[in-house]
C-alpha cells in the first residue's frame, strides 16, 4: 500500500542554495526541451521523446558545449524527471487532454526537485525530526514525527522538494504493509448540493457555510489587494528609472503577495479537508454529487472569482479519494439533471424556477422547502448516475 506525506522543511542557507540551484536547472531543462521540440517541429515536422532528448543532452549537447556543464552539477534524477514531466505534457497535448505545454517561469511555476533511491538496496533515511535527501544531505523537518521513520513497515520510495512563497516543502511516497481498516457503513446514502451561497448542503440537513464570506478571509483579501497595489506601483516605478537603477524592493514585495495567496489557499484547502472528513464520518453507503460544469461557470465574469475560490473540482477529487479509502460508493449525476426543479416529495418538475427563488414551493403538493436542501434530497434519491472512477 502506498501513502503520500507532505510537510515543510527547515533547511540551512547552504541547503537552500543547493535546492534553488537544482530547481533552477530543472526549470531550464524543462524549457529547453519544449523549445527544442518546437524548433524540430517547425523545421522537420517531428517530435523527440523525453528519453531521446535526455540521451542527446548528456552525450552530445553538453560534451560539445562545455559552457553548459553546470547542468550536470545537480542531481541527474531531478533533471531526468523534469524532462519526463515535459514529455508527459506533450503527450497530454497530443491526446487533446490539455493545451500546448507552457514554459516555466521563475518564482511562479517552478518545477519540483525530484529524488529517488539510487538503487534497489539503497534507503532514503528519515528520522523523527529530519530526512536525508540525496545530493542535499540531512534536512530538518518543521513538523516532527509526521513522516514515519524508516522501518520494515515504512519504506520511502521517492519524493520531491518544492518551493512556494519562500518556504520549502518535501513530499514523499511511502510503501507500507499496513492496510487501513474500512469502517462499517450504514444503509443510508447522502446527496451533496454544492453552491455559492453555502459551500455544501447535505441531504441529512447539515450545511457547510461559504468560508470566503468569513471575516478572516475578507481581511486577508483586503490586505492582499493593498499589497498588490504596492507591488504594481513598484513595477511602474521600475519602468521609469534608468538601467541599473533601484528595484524598489520588488522581490520583497512579491514574497509578501505570494505569502498572502498561500495563506488564503491554505485556509480554503483546510476547510475543504475538514468538510470531507466530516462527511465521511457519517459512514454513508453512498454519496451522490452533481457533475458541475465549472469551466462554463467560470465564463461568467461576475461569478468567476467566487466559483474559483470554492474549489469545486478539488473537492470532487478529494472526496473521491476519501470515498475509495473508506469503501463508500461515489455517484456522479449528469450536469443537466434538474435536481433543483424536482419536488422531492411528489416528483413534479417546476420549470419556471428562478435563481432568485431560495424557497422551493411545489404547485402540486404544496411542499415548501429550502431550494438547496431539496436539490440535495433529489441527488440522494437519483436513479440515473455513474460511479466515479
Amino acid at each position: 500500500m502506498l501513502r503520500s506525506y507532505k510537510t515543510e522543511l527547515k533547511p540551512t542557507m547552504e541547503q537552500k542554495e543547493a535546492i534553488d540551484r537544482t530547481i533552477g536547472v530543472c526549470r531550464y531543462v524543462y524549457n529547453f526541451y519544449i523549445a527544442h521540440n518546437k524548433e524540430l517541429y517547425e523545421r522537420e515536422n517531428r517530435f523527440v521523446s523525453g528519453r531521446t532528448f535526455s540521451v542527446w543532452l548528456n552525450n552530445e549537447f553538453i560534451p560539445n558545449n562545455p559552457e553548459y556543464v553546470w547542468i550536470k552539477e545537480v542531481s541527474s534524477k531531478a533533471v531526468k524527471q523534469s524532462i519526463m514531466d515535459a514529455d508527459m505534457a506533450f503527450r497530454r497535448f497530443f491526446k487533446h487532454k490539455s493545451g500546448f505545454p507552457k514554459f516555466k517561469k521563475k518564482g511562479k511555476t517552478d518545477p519540483k526537485m525530484y529524488f529517488v533511491k539510487t538503487d534497489k538496496k539503497a534507503v532514503i533515511h528519515c528520522d523523527r525530526h529530519r530526512i536525508k535527501i540525496p545530493t542535499i544531505g540531512w534536512v530538518r523537518l518543521k513538523e516532527k514525527g509526521y513522516i514515519p521513520s524508516n522501518s520494515e513497515k515504512y519504506v520511502i520510495k521517492s519524493g520531491s522538494v518544492s518551493k512556494r512563497a519562500g518556504r520549502y516543502y518535501v513530499s514523499v511516497l511511502i510503501e507500507t504493509e499496513e492496510e487501513k481498516v474500512k469502517p462499517v457503513l450504514s444503509e443510508e446514502g447522502l446527496g451533496i448540493d454544492l453552491g455559492l451561497k453555502d459551500f455544501a448542503v447535505i441531504s441529512n440537513g447539515n450545511v457547510y457555510k461559504n468560508i470566503n464570506k468569513g471575516s478572516n478571509v475578507k481581511k486577508l483579501e483586503k490586505k492582499l489587494r493593498r499589497e498588490q497595489k504596492a507591488l504594481s506601483r513598484k513595477l511602474e516605478a521600475k519602468k521609469r528609472v534608468k538601467k541599473g537603477g533601484s528595484y524598489y524592493n520588488i522581490e520583497k514585495q512579491k514574497i509578501k503577495v505570494q505569502k498572502l495567496h498561500q495563506r488564503l489557499d491554505n485556509i480554503r484547502t483546510d476547510y475543504l479537508n475538514k468538510c470531507i472528513s466530516d462527511i465521511a464520518k457519517t459512514k454513508p453507503s453512498y454519496v451522490t454529487v452533481e457533475n458541475l460544469n465549472v469551466r462554463g461557470m467560470m465564463k461568467n465574469r461576475h461569478l468567476s472569482k467566487a466559483v474559483a475560490n470554492q474549489k469545486f473540482h478539488e473537492f470532487k477529487i478529494k472526496l473521491n479519494a476519501k470515498c475509495k479509502a473508506s469503501g463508500i460508493e461515489l455517484r456522479v449525476v449528469d450536469t443537466w439533471y434538474p435536481s433543483s426543479k424536482i419536488c422531492h416529495r411528489c416528483g413534479s418538475i417546476k420549470s419556471d424556477l428562478k435563481l432568485s427563488d431560495r424557497k422551493y414551493r411545489c404547485p402540486h403538493c404544496g411542499e415548501v422547502i429550502d431550494r438547496d436542501l431539496n436539490a440535495a434530497l433529489n441527488l440522494r434519491d437519483a436513479r440515473v448516475y455513474e460511479i466515479a472512477n
